[in-house]
């Protein structure tokens, strides 16, 4: 019979299988990084499953996926395997203990100016933290697989069926900041800046820049509103530089939030509202039933902050 220190010790060796799992999304290539073989390793997850008497992953040939109720318990195992790490930092290894954090989200500057304040504000010698700016799709797997505590995008008419969909089938929730009127992105140069509004009709000559959404490249996904116009002049671009950069080297525009840094963006670029009415609300998507951490609590806290800042009221709170 196995003693209670050894059984601690055996149920967080399977937290960590299954961690490693659900990382990979294979129980074969989560048994080469184990050094395993999958035998054992499928053993001991199904093990796992036993102990805690629910099912806590779906088998598939193209994979394994965590069920409603693996989400649940992994919301849970992931703090408790962030603490046994930070334990094993500052004792086993004798390290300084370490903060961590990571957020996945659309191009935002508002995202990234919450998130440097946010290291700035930290007080510790040691830490890790990730900033994802991704394509729509990946910040669902990001939430699901635990790669990213937070998530930020925004929910529209047009895709709000869709993206709810994803929502509730990946167990997490949408916590809405605030609501904007869309406006077009373009370089302070273009003669369009001049404007106090501009209409679709105004842009139709020059070049629409956009975020590729990989393999998955659903209109459904797209950052920008109106995904599903065709366009004279059309560039994707996988990354918020390469867009601003192209708006100023080639007169493109944009259509997103209002929402813009000029010490992100050198004053270069400038906002205008688009004579459109399509709302879009902005918000924070994380697991359901998950404890948000205290670093998470003040970046969402900052989060506010900024969009305060830029004059938008937070739903449920300025209004």
């Amino acid at each position: 019979m196995l003693i209670k220190k050894g059984m601690a010790l055996m149920r967080i060796k399977q937290l960590e299988y299954l961690e490693a799992v659900i990382e990979t999304g294979s129980i074969n290539e989560a048994a080469k990084r184990l050094y395993l073989t999958q035998p054992s390793l499928s053993s001991a997850i199904k093990d796992l499953e036993k102990e805690m008497g629910i099912t806590i992953l779906q088998r598939s040939n193209s994979g394994v996926r965590l069920t409603a109720d693996g989400r649940e318990f992994m919301n849970y195992a992931k703090q408790i395997l962030d603490q046994v790490r930070l334990l094993d930092d500052r004792f086993k290894k004798q390290q300084p203990l370490h903060q961590s954090f990571a957020v996945s989200a659309q191009h935002y500057a508002f995202v990234v100016n919450a998130f440097v304040e946010l290291i700035k504000e930290i007080n510790s010698p040691s830490y890790k933290f990730t900033l994802r700016e991704t394509e729509t799709e990946n910040i669902f797997n990001d939430l699901r697989t635990f790669k990213s505590e937070l998530g930020v995008l925004y929910i529209n008419n047009f895709n709000r069926r869709i993206i709810s969909k994803l929502l509730t089938e990946n167990g997490l929730e949408f916590t809405p900041l605030f609501t904007a009127r869309p406006h077009v992105f373009l370089s302070r140069y273009n003669p369009l800046a001049k404007r106090h509004s501009i209409s679709l009709a105004d842009l139709t000559e020059l070049p629409y820049l956009s975020f590729e959404q990989g393999e998955n490249n659903s209109f459904y996904f797209s950052e920008e509103i109106q995904s599903t116009l065709s366009h004279k002049k059309e560039i994707k671009v996988s990354d918020r530089a390469t867009i601003f950069n192209l708006m100023v080297g080639l007169n493109g525009y944009t259509i997103s939030s209002g929402i813009i840094s000029s010490k992100l963006n050198d004053d270069k670029i400038v906002a205008i509202p688009l004579e459109l009415d399509d709302p879009i609300t902005l918000g924070i998507v994380q697991h359901q039933h998950t404890i948000t951490s205290q670093l998470g609590q003040e970046y969402i806290q900052l989060l506010k902050n900024h969009i305060r800042d830029y004059g938008f009221p937070i739903i449920g709170e300025d209004e």
